[in-house]
C-alpha cells in the first residue's frame, strides 16, 4: 500500500493520550491482512501478532513498538460566554496554537478555533500565552456548550495530511503515526515469509504523558528483543547539526548506554549489507522513548531505538519524508528476516 495512503488513514484518526481507540481501529484495519490483534480497553494498548506465532516456546519473540497516541488538550472549564478553557495533554508547542482549528470530542464532535487577539488590539504581541490562558471558540452559548461538552473531554488539532514537494508530507500526529505506518509496511514486506521468531506489534498508549502503555505492554508480551520506532529531530534551519538527523537520509539507529549495543550494531550491519541508508542517533542516557520502559521490563529486555527524522515536532504541521518510513520498514524486515 502507498505510504501516503497509510498516513492519510492514520493521521486524522483521533487518539489524544488516554483516548486511543479510534486511531487503534484505523491501524487494526490496515494490519488485518498480516495477523491478528485487538484493542485492550484496560490499558489503551493495541497488541497485534503476525501470522505464524508459536506459543510453545520454540520461537523467541521480537516486539516492534510505536505509540499510537498524540498530543492534545483536555477541557477544564466552560466560561459564561461559551468559550472552553483547556490544559495540555503532552508537550505541546505553544508557538503554533493561536488561531488553530480544533475538534472537541464530546457527546458530539464539535469544531472550534483557538482564539487570538488581532495585532491591532494587542498591547504586547511579543509575549507567548500559556495554554492555561488560551480559549477555544466553538460558536456556542454556555448553555448549549454544556449539553454536548463535558469537563474532561479531549481536544485534537485539525490538520489533514498534505503532500509537499518530492516525498515529503505534513500533518498532525505524525509523531508517531509515521512509526505505526513503518510497522505496517514491515509486516507487508514480511508477508508470506517463514520466520524463526514470533513478531508482535505494540501500538502503545499514553507515551506522550509518561510511556505508560509501553510499560504494561512489554510486561504482558514478554519479548526477547524490543525495538522502539519513534520520531526524532530532523535538521531545519539554525539548529545544532550534531543533535539532528536529516530528512531523506534514512532511519536513525539509536546508540545509548540504556540500549543494547549488540542490537545497535546488528541493525547497522543489516543496513550496510542490504544497501539501506541510515543515520546514527547518539544519546548519553535515557532515550525519551518507550525503549526506556521496555528495556527494564520484567528481568530486562534487549532494546534498541529506530527513529524517523521529523521536522516541527509537537506542532499541528509536523513534516516527514515517506522514503524514511519506507527505509525504516526495509531495515526492520531485513533484520527480523535474518534472526535465527
Amino acid at each position: 500500500m502507498d505510504t501516503f495512503e497509510i498516513i492519510s488513514r492514520l493521521s486524522p484518526a483521533f487518539g489524544v493520550s488516554g483516548e486511543e481507540r479510534q486511531a487503534a481501529d484505523a491501524a487494526l484495519e490496515l494490519l488485518s491482512p498480516y495477523g491478528e490483534g485487538a484493542f485492550d480497553k484496560k490499558t489503551g494498548n493495541t497488541v497485534f501478532w503476525r501470522f505464524g506465532r508459536e506459543t510453545d516456546g520454540s520461537k523467541k519473540t521480537v516486539l516492534l513498538d510505536a505509540h499510537i497516541d498524540e498530543i492534545g488538550f483536555i477541557v477544564t472549564y466552560i466560561t459564561d460566554d461559551g468559550f472552553l478553557k483547556v490544559a495540555p495533554v503532552g508537550g505541546i508547542d505553544r508557538r503554533m496554537l493561536l488561531a488553530s482549528e480544533v475538534t472537541v470530542f464530546g457527546k458530539e464532535c464539535v469544531r472550534g478555533v483557538i482564539t487570538s487577539t488581532p495585532p491591532h488590539l494587542e498591547k504586547d504581541n511579543k509575549q507567548l500565552p500559556e495554554v492555561s490562558d488560551i480559549y477555544i471558540d466553538i460558536g456556542y452559548t454556555a448553555e448549549k456548550a454544556k449539553k454536548v461538552i463535558t469537563l474532561g473531554d479531549k481536544v485534537s488539532v485539525v490538520n489533514a495530511p498534505v503532500k509537499l514537494l518530492g516525498d515529503r508530507i505534513s500533518a498532525k500526529a505524525l509523531d508517531d503515526r509515521c512509526g505505526v505506518a513503518a510497522l505496517i509496511k514491515t509486516l507487508e514486506l514480511l508477508k508470506g515469509e517463514s520466520l524463526d521468531v514470533n513478531v508482535a506489534l505494540l501500538l502503545s498508549s499514553k507515551e506522550e504523558i509518561g510511556e505508560m502503555g509501553a510499560k504494561t505492554g512489554a510486561f504482558d508480551i514478554k519479548p526477547d528483543i524490543a525495538i522502539a520506532v519513534d520520531v526524532s529531530f530532523a535538521y531545519t534551519q539554525g539548529e545544532d547539526r550534531e543533535e539532528c538527523g536529516e530528512l531523506e537520509k534514512g532511519p536513525m539507529i539509536g546508540i545509548s548506554p540504556s540500549l543494547s549495543r549488540e542490537l545497535s550494531h546488528s541493525l547497522i550491519e543489516c543496513a550496510e549489507k542490504n544497501g539501506i541508508p541510515y543515520q546514527l542517533e547518539i544519546m548519553n542516557g535515557k532515550t525519551g522513548t518507550n525503549a526506556d520502559e521496555m528495556t527494564v521490563s520484567r528481568g530486562g529486555v534487549k532494546t534498541v531505538t529506530v527513529s524517523i527524522p521529523q521536522r516541527y515536532m509537537h506542532t499541528p504541521a509536523e513534516v516527514i519524508d515517506t522514503k524514511d518510513i519506507d527505509n525504516t520498514a526495509r531495515l526492520l524486515a531485513c533484520f527480523i528476516g535474518g534472526l535465527k
